[in-house]
This record gives C-alpha cells, sequence and structure tokens, in this order.
C-alpha cells in the first residue's frame, strides 16, 4: 500500500514520516534491528509527533513499523550508555536520572498531548518501551501475529515510560499487573479479548488497510470536534466526573462555533462530504 503520496524530506536516522492526503504516517525504520529505540529515536519521534501537529495539516497519525516486527524496545546501547552514568555522586547521579527518565517519557507524552488522535498498527513484536509508546496512542490494532510484552520485569527493571500508568485504564487491573510481574507475552487475542486492541487482522496489508480506513473516517470530520472530543476523553481520565464536566463547560464556551456546524447541516441536507478548514499551524513565534 502506498503511503507516500506526500514525501517528505528523509530528515530523519530511525523513522520516516509521509502523508496521505489529511492523514500522517509515522513509520519506524530500523526493521534490521527490530526498530529498537536507539539515542536518536528519542530526539526523532517526539519532534517528528510534535511536528506533524503544529503543521496543522493532518487529522489524523498512524504509527506503523517497517519489517517483521513492529518494535523490539531500547535499544541495548542506551542501557549500556544509563550504566556508565551510574558514576559519581549519588545525589547528583539521581537527579540526573530522574531529569533522563522524564525525558524519555516526554517522548510518548507527546502523543497525548497532541490535537490529533493517533492510531497504531502493530505486526510482530511489541516489546519493552514498545508497549509504553501503544499506551499512549489514541487506539491501537495489530495483525494475529502480534503480540506485546511488558519485557522490563525480567530484566531486573520497573517499567518507567508510562506502561504502569496507562495500561490500567485499557485492560483489566488484574490483567495489567499479572503482564507487569511476569513479563509474559500477551498475544492478538487476548489483547483484543482484553480490549487493549479494537481489532485484529490477518496480515499487515490488511492492518493498513483497516487502519488507513478508520483513520479517513477521523478525518472526514470536523478537526475541531475531533480535537475536542480527545482533549475531553484524556482530561475525564485523570478527574472527576464534575471537574470533567465544568472542563467540558469552560471549553464549549470558547470552542463551540457554528461555522463547523453549519458547514455539517449543509452538506448532510446536500448530500455531499462536508469540507472544513483545517486546524490552525501550531505557535512557533509570537507573530503566529
Amino acid at each position: 500500500m502506498d503511503q507516500s503520496d506526500e514525501p517528505r524530506s528523509n530528515q530523519y536516522e530511525t523513522l520516516s514520516v509521509t502523508y496521505k492526503g489529511h492523514l500522517a504516517f509515522i513509520t519506524l525504520d530500523r526493521p534490521a534491528a527490530l526498530n529498537s529505540m536507539n539515542a536518536a529515536f528519542w530526539r526523532e519521534f517526539p519532534g517528528a509527533v510534535r511536528d506533524i501537529d503544529e503543521k496543522g495539516e493532518a487529522r489524523a497519525l498512524i504509527i506503523n513499523a517497517a519489517g517483521k516486527h513492529f518494535c523490539a524496545g531500547m535499544d541495548l546501547a542506551v542501557f549500556k550508555a544509563m550504566g556508565q552514568s551510574f558514576r559519581g555522586d549519588p545525589a547528583r547521579r539521581a537527579e540526573q536520572m530522574r531529569r533522563k527518565v522524564l525525558f524519555l517519557q516526554d517522548a510518548f507524552n507527546a502523543l497525548e498531548d497532541i490535537r490529533i488522535p493517533v492510531l497504531a498498527a502493530v505486526q510482530g513484536a511489541a516489546i519493552g518501551g514498545a508497549v509504553d509508546l501503544l499506551c499512549a496512542c489514541d487506539m491501537r490494532y495489530c495483525t494475529t501475529d502480534a503480540y506485546f510484552s511488558v519485557k522490563e520485569t525480567q530484566l531486573a527493571m520497573t517499567a518507567d515510560l508510562g506502561t504502569l500508568q496507562r495500561l490500567p485504564r485499557l485492560i483489566p487491573m488484574g490483567l495489567a499487573k499479572e503482564l507487569a510481574y511476569t513479563g509474559r507475552d500477551l498475544t492478538s487475542s487476548q489483547a483484543l479479548q482484553a480490549g487493549f486492541v479494537n481489532n485484529v487482522y490477518d496480515d499487515r496489508d490488511a492492518l493498513m488497510e483497516g487502519v488507513t480506513q478508520i483513520a479517513q473516517d477521523i478525518a472526514s470530520q470536523s478537526p475541531m470536534a475531533v480535537a475536542g472530543t480527545k482533549k475531553m476523553i484524556n482530561y475525564a481520565a485523570d478527574h472527576s466526573v464534575a471537574d470533567s464536566l465544568n472542563f467540558m463547560a469552560t471549553w464549549q464556551a470558547g470552542m463551540f462555533q457554528m461555522e463547523d456546524v453549519q458547514t455539517a447541516m449543509q452538506a448532510r441536507q446536500n448530500k455531499q462530504t462536508p469540507q472544513y478548514a483545517p486546524l490552525k499551524p501550531g505557535i512557533t513565534s509570537i507573530d503566529d
């Protein structure tokens, strides 16, 4: 399937960014290394995610991967580099480690922060840091051969980039704990039954076709309405119903305008597809 209708310059070492109409695709692109997350990935991935949002062209983002597997998690070179930093004063070392973990967490927080929905398309293995990434996406889809593993425990570590905070909100708490305590694989059928993925496809071609269609359905809606919906759902996950309703009222007081509503109604009356204006680009300077 051709995702490169509107290719962008090859400015990344670990991934590629392409556009197809109102859809953006980030493809993890180190298949020979099982798309493991090396040092460059942690700079490039959040930069690419936020750049897509700031441009305002895309109305949905699909994260996928080249090769047999989605992602093997953190590259071993990153672990080795971290191990070499365990020297000197323990207090300064600990303070630096805290900032390093926050830096890594921010790479996946970006998926929740941006205005557009993020859909993940997974084939093969999604291990360790890959599960952290997936938990921050809005929706997940996979092939029958896909499996998911919170592998950190088997490496004598505690997962620290979002899985332990987000996974229990996506699947039953007991199952989340079992996966985290044991590091065992979660199969595609188990992931579907638990609600971690929305659907399972026979192969990667069917996966990309199905996920792209869902993303196109999203992109056909008012981008303002979708952005508001994402913001409200994410806010409600961390706040009480009362606080969330209050925030909803405040949001609606400013964001509910008639332009898109009238566009939708007119298109429905004329049995046409509504054409909505894009979101404004992100703020990069005081002149924007």
